[in-house]
Protein backbone atom coordinates (compact mmCIF):
# COMPACT_ATOMS: atom_id res chain seq x y z
CA UNK A 1 0.00 0.00 0.00
CA UNK A 2 0.95 3.66 -0.89
CA UNK A 3 0.34 6.25 1.73
CA UNK A 4 0.53 9.70 0.67
CA UNK A 5 1.05 13.18 2.72
CA UNK A 6 -0.96 15.49 0.30
CA UNK A 7 -1.19 15.12 -2.41
CA UNK A 8 2.92 16.06 -4.19
CA UNK A 9 3.10 13.16 -5.78
CA UNK A 10 0.24 13.85 -7.96
CA UNK A 11 0.51 14.03 -11.64
CA UNK A 12 -1.34 16.26 -13.73
CA UNK A 13 -4.29 15.09 -15.12
CA UNK A 14 -4.27 14.54 -18.74
CA UNK A 15 -5.05 17.41 -21.51
CA UNK A 16 -8.62 18.13 -21.59
CA UNK A 17 -10.09 15.73 -18.40
CA UNK A 18 -13.00 16.00 -16.73
CA UNK A 19 -11.81 15.76 -13.06
CA UNK A 20 -13.83 14.57 -9.81
CA UNK A 21 -13.04 13.44 -6.30
CA UNK A 22 -14.40 10.44 -4.33
CA UNK A 23 -14.30 10.19 -0.81
CA UNK A 24 -16.03 8.81 1.89
CA UNK A 25 -16.07 6.68 5.46
CA UNK A 26 -14.63 10.09 7.44
CA UNK A 27 -14.98 12.06 9.76
CA UNK A 28 -15.17 10.11 12.42
CA UNK A 29 -13.73 11.64 14.79
CA UNK A 30 -13.15 15.42 15.81
CA UNK A 31 -9.71 14.80 15.17
CA UNK A 32 -10.46 13.60 11.83
CA UNK A 33 -12.81 16.28 11.32
CA UNK A 34 -9.63 18.70 11.72
CA UNK A 35 -7.85 16.50 8.99
CA UNK A 36 -11.24 16.61 6.99
CA UNK A 37 -10.73 20.19 7.00
CA UNK A 38 -7.24 20.47 5.35
CA UNK A 39 -8.76 17.61 2.79
CA UNK A 40 -11.67 20.49 1.90
CA UNK A 41 -8.73 23.15 1.82
CA UNK A 42 -7.06 20.76 -0.92
CA UNK A 43 -9.48 19.87 -2.93
CA UNK A 44 -10.91 23.54 -2.86
CA UNK A 45 -7.44 24.47 -4.71
CA UNK A 46 -7.91 22.10 -7.84
CA UNK A 47 -10.32 22.36 -10.60
CA UNK A 48 -12.77 19.72 -10.36
CA UNK A 49 -16.25 19.15 -11.67
CA UNK A 50 -17.70 17.43 -8.53
CA UNK A 51 -17.04 16.03 -5.09
CA UNK A 52 -18.82 12.77 -4.21
CA UNK A 53 -18.53 11.23 -0.47
CA UNK A 54 -20.03 7.50 -0.45
CA UNK A 55 -21.47 8.04 3.23
CA UNK A 56 -20.67 7.33 6.98
CA UNK A 57 -19.73 10.84 8.24
CA UNK A 58 -19.70 9.24 11.66
CA UNK A 59 -18.08 6.23 13.24
CA UNK A 60 -19.67 2.89 13.78
CA UNK A 61 -20.77 4.17 17.58
CA UNK A 62 -21.30 7.79 16.85
CA UNK A 63 -22.11 10.31 17.60
CA UNK A 64 -25.21 10.21 15.81
CA UNK A 65 -26.44 13.64 17.34
CA UNK A 66 -28.00 16.65 15.65
CA UNK A 67 -25.30 18.34 16.95
CA UNK A 68 -22.64 16.11 15.10
CA UNK A 69 -25.04 15.92 11.60
CA UNK A 70 -24.91 19.50 12.07
CA UNK A 71 -21.15 20.13 12.17
CA UNK A 72 -20.68 18.29 8.88
CA UNK A 73 -23.26 20.65 7.29
CA UNK A 74 -21.42 23.33 7.97
CA UNK A 75 -18.22 21.40 7.03
CA UNK A 76 -19.28 20.46 3.59
CA UNK A 77 -20.69 23.81 3.13
CA UNK A 78 -16.65 24.90 3.39
CA UNK A 79 -16.31 23.15 -0.17
CA UNK A 80 -16.28 24.98 -3.13
CA UNK A 81 -17.55 22.35 -5.61
CA UNK A 82 -20.74 20.64 -5.96
CA UNK A 83 -20.96 18.17 -3.81
CA UNK A 84 -22.90 14.70 -3.47
CA UNK A 85 -23.19 13.10 -0.28
CA UNK A 86 -24.68 9.53 0.43
CA UNK A 87 -25.73 7.58 3.66
CA UNK A 88 -23.71 5.35 5.27
CA UNK A 89 -24.79 2.34 8.00
CA UNK A 90 -23.08 4.54 10.88
CA UNK A 91 -25.38 7.82 9.77
CA UNK A 92 -28.50 5.91 10.24
CA UNK A 93 -28.68 2.06 10.50
CA UNK A 94 -26.12 1.43 13.29
CA UNK A 95 -27.22 4.82 15.28
CA UNK A 96 -29.08 2.59 17.79
CA UNK A 97 -25.89 1.38 19.17
CA UNK A 98 -25.89 4.80 20.83
CA UNK A 99 -29.48 4.87 21.42
CA UNK A 100 -31.03 6.62 18.74
CA UNK A 101 -33.99 5.20 16.34
CA UNK A 102 -32.59 4.19 13.01
CA UNK A 103 -35.67 5.74 10.77
CA UNK A 104 -35.39 9.01 12.64
CA UNK A 105 -31.96 9.25 11.76
CA UNK A 106 -32.50 8.73 8.17
CA UNK A 107 -35.42 11.21 7.98
CA UNK A 108 -32.90 13.77 9.47
CA UNK A 109 -30.20 12.90 7.64
CA UNK A 110 -32.77 13.57 4.48
CA UNK A 111 -33.65 16.99 6.20
CA UNK A 112 -30.22 18.09 6.38
CA UNK A 113 -28.33 16.56 3.24
CA UNK A 114 -30.96 15.60 0.65
CA UNK A 115 -30.00 18.06 -2.37
CA UNK A 116 -33.09 19.36 -4.66
CA UNK A 117 -30.75 20.98 -6.81
CA UNK A 118 -30.10 17.20 -8.18
CA UNK A 119 -32.59 14.91 -10.33
CA UNK A 120 -33.37 12.78 -7.31
CA UNK A 121 -36.34 9.28 -7.14
CA UNK A 122 -39.83 10.79 -6.44
CA UNK A 123 -41.07 9.31 -2.84
CA UNK A 124 -39.35 9.73 0.16
CA UNK A 125 -35.81 8.43 -1.09
CA UNK A 126 -34.45 11.51 -1.68
CA UNK A 127 -31.19 10.34 -1.15
CA UNK A 128 -31.41 8.62 -5.03
CA UNK A 129 -29.87 11.46 -6.93
CA UNK A 130 -28.34 11.16 -10.47
CA UNK A 131 -26.11 13.61 -12.51
CA UNK A 132 -24.51 13.50 -15.76
CA UNK A 133 -20.56 15.31 -16.28
CA UNK A 134 -18.37 14.98 -19.21
CA UNK A 135 -21.27 12.51 -21.05
CA UNK A 136 -20.70 9.92 -18.26
CA UNK A 137 -24.37 8.90 -16.23
CA UNK A 138 -23.72 8.49 -12.55
CA UNK A 139 -26.36 7.56 -10.28
CA UNK A 140 -26.76 7.08 -6.14
CA UNK A 141 -28.46 4.98 -4.22
CA UNK A 142 -28.99 4.00 -0.35
CA UNK A 143 -27.70 0.86 -0.38
CA UNK A 144 -25.68 0.80 3.43
CA UNK A 145 -23.28 -1.65 5.29
CA UNK A 146 -24.23 -3.70 8.13
CA UNK A 147 -25.79 -6.03 5.66
CA UNK A 148 -27.67 -3.40 4.14
CA UNK A 149 -30.11 -3.57 6.90
CA UNK A 150 -31.60 -6.62 5.94
CA UNK A 151 -34.69 -8.43 8.06
CA UNK A 152 -35.92 -4.68 9.25
CA UNK A 153 -39.38 -3.44 7.75
CA UNK A 154 -38.04 -0.71 5.52
CA UNK A 155 -35.55 -3.10 3.50
CA UNK A 156 -37.85 -4.36 1.02
CA UNK A 157 -39.33 -1.22 -0.08
CA UNK A 158 -35.93 0.84 -0.07
CA UNK A 159 -34.53 -2.10 -2.38
CA UNK A 160 -37.37 -1.68 -4.44
CA UNK A 161 -36.91 1.59 -5.12
CA UNK A 162 -33.11 1.22 -5.33
CA UNK A 163 -33.83 -1.00 -7.86
CA UNK A 164 -36.24 0.94 -9.57
CA UNK A 165 -33.79 4.09 -9.50
CA UNK A 166 -31.13 1.72 -11.42
CA UNK A 167 -33.78 1.26 -14.02
CA UNK A 168 -34.08 4.44 -15.29
CA UNK A 169 -30.59 5.19 -14.72
CA UNK A 170 -29.54 2.40 -17.37
CA UNK A 171 -32.25 3.60 -19.62
CA UNK A 172 -31.04 7.10 -19.33
CA UNK A 173 -27.48 5.90 -20.22
CA UNK A 174 -27.89 3.59 -22.62
CA UNK A 175 -24.79 3.45 -25.06
CA UNK A 176 -22.79 5.24 -22.41
CA UNK A 177 -20.74 4.85 -19.07
CA UNK A 178 -23.01 4.17 -15.79
CA UNK A 179 -20.43 4.82 -12.42
CA UNK A 180 -23.29 3.36 -9.42
CA UNK A 181 -22.81 4.57 -6.04
CA UNK A 182 -23.60 3.11 -2.97
CA UNK A 183 -21.95 3.34 1.03
CA UNK A 184 -21.76 -0.78 1.25
CA UNK A 185 -18.97 -3.22 -0.16
CA UNK A 186 -21.98 -5.59 -1.57
CA UNK A 187 -18.76 -8.51 -2.00
CA UNK A 188 -18.24 -8.67 1.80
CA UNK A 189 -20.45 -12.17 1.57
CA UNK A 190 -23.36 -11.12 3.70
CA UNK A 191 -26.96 -12.30 1.96
CA UNK A 192 -28.40 -8.43 2.65
CA UNK A 193 -26.88 -7.67 -1.06
CA UNK A 194 -27.46 -10.84 -2.77
CA UNK A 195 -29.72 -9.33 -5.10
CA UNK A 196 -27.86 -6.19 -6.03
CA UNK A 197 -24.96 -8.52 -6.80
CA UNK A 198 -27.11 -10.15 -9.31
CA UNK A 199 -28.15 -6.86 -11.03
CA UNK A 200 -24.54 -5.57 -10.93
CA UNK A 201 -23.82 -8.78 -12.76
CA UNK A 202 -26.05 -8.61 -15.15
CA UNK A 203 -25.28 -4.90 -16.07
CA UNK A 204 -21.65 -5.79 -16.54
CA UNK A 205 -22.31 -8.74 -19.05
CA UNK A 206 -25.04 -6.73 -21.12
CA UNK A 207 -22.46 -3.24 -21.07
CA UNK A 208 -18.79 -4.59 -20.12
CA UNK A 209 -16.66 -1.90 -19.58
CA UNK A 210 -19.18 0.90 -19.04
CA UNK A 211 -20.25 -0.08 -15.84
CA UNK A 212 -18.52 1.31 -12.67
CA UNK A 213 -19.28 0.63 -8.95
CA UNK A 214 -17.91 3.05 -6.46
CA UNK A 215 -18.70 2.47 -2.79
CA UNK A 216 -16.96 2.56 0.53
CA UNK A 217 -17.44 0.25 4.03
CA UNK A 218 -14.32 -1.73 4.56
CA UNK A 219 -11.98 1.29 3.73
CA UNK A 220 -9.20 -0.01 1.37
CA UNK A 221 -8.32 1.74 -1.63
CA UNK A 222 -9.46 -0.82 -4.47
CA UNK A 223 -9.43 -0.49 -7.88
CA UNK A 224 -10.41 -3.84 -9.57
CA UNK A 225 -12.88 -5.77 -11.91
CA UNK A 226 -15.14 -8.62 -8.95
CA UNK A 227 -17.42 -8.88 -11.38
CA UNK A 228 -16.50 -9.43 -15.64
CA UNK A 229 -17.19 -5.98 -16.97
CA UNK A 230 -17.63 -4.29 -13.97
CA UNK A 231 -14.58 -1.63 -12.67
CA UNK A 232 -15.00 -1.21 -9.16
CA UNK A 233 -13.53 0.91 -7.22
CA UNK A 234 -13.33 1.66 -3.18
CA UNK A 235 -12.41 4.91 -1.14
CA UNK A 236 -9.94 4.91 1.77
CA UNK A 237 -11.89 5.35 5.37
CA UNK A 238 -10.73 6.20 8.66
CA UNK A 239 -8.84 6.15 10.35
CA UNK A 240 -7.92 7.64 6.88
CA UNK A 241 -8.89 10.66 5.44
CA UNK A 242 -8.25 10.41 1.60
CA UNK A 243 -9.70 10.93 -1.40
CA UNK A 244 -9.23 9.49 -5.22
CA UNK A 245 -9.29 11.31 -8.69
CA UNK A 246 -11.14 10.27 -11.46
CA UNK A 247 -10.65 11.90 -14.67
CA UNK A 248 -13.25 11.70 -17.65
CA UNK A 249 -11.29 11.49 -20.68
CA UNK A 250 -12.42 10.45 -24.44
CA UNK A 251 -10.68 6.73 -23.35
CA UNK A 252 -12.81 6.46 -20.18
CA UNK A 253 -13.04 7.32 -16.56
CA UNK A 254 -9.60 6.53 -14.82
CA UNK A 255 -9.72 6.52 -10.89
CA UNK A 256 -6.23 7.00 -9.02
CA UNK A 257 -5.27 8.11 -5.36
CA UNK A 258 -5.13 11.63 -4.71
CA UNK A 259 -3.88 12.45 -1.30
CA UNK A 260 -4.30 11.36 2.29
CA UNK A 261 -4.80 13.43 5.13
Amino acid sequence: MVFLAGCAALEPAPPGAIVFALTGDAPYSEAEAQRFDALIDDLNARDLAFVAHVGDITSGRGPCTDEWFEARKRQFARLEHPFILLPGDNDWTDCHRSGFDPMERLRKWRELFCDQRLIHQGGEYCEHVRWETGGVVFVAVNVPGSNNNLGQPEYAPRMEAVFAWLDEAEAVSRGRTLVVLMQADPFVGKNGYDTLLERLRTMGAERPGRVFLVHGDTHVYRNDEPLPGMRRVEVWGSPFVGWLRGSITADGIAVEQGGMR
